[in-house]
């Protein structure tokens, strides 16, 4: 189900980016635009109260912050949901 949410993510992106080349029908690129401005905005908030759970991330923080900014809590909630399995064993 992650994966699922992650990669319909990843399309209203990639469909917002387009938007800015290619004239969608109905004007849905403009409110794909906003949309995922306000997605990125929520998701910068997420990443500065849950930055303990970002800074668990296997890889480079500034990777982990990038993950944290397109994916919210699909990216940082499994990290907290590990790190308190860890930290009650």
């Amino acid at each position: 189900m992650n994966t699922f949410l992650k990669a319909n993510l990843v399309v209203v992106y990639a469909l917002a980016l387009a938007s800015l080349v290619w004239p969608l029908p109905l004007d849905a690129g403009f409110w794909l635009q906003r949309i995922c401005l306000m997605l990125l905005a929520v998701h910068a908030i997420e990443t500065v109260v849950m930055f303990k759970s970002v800074r668990k991330y296997a890889g480079s923080l500034v990777v982990s912050i990038a993950l944290s900014l397109l994916f919210g809590l699909l990216h940082w909630m499994p990290l907290a949901k590990a790190s308190s399995k860890n930290g009650s064993q």
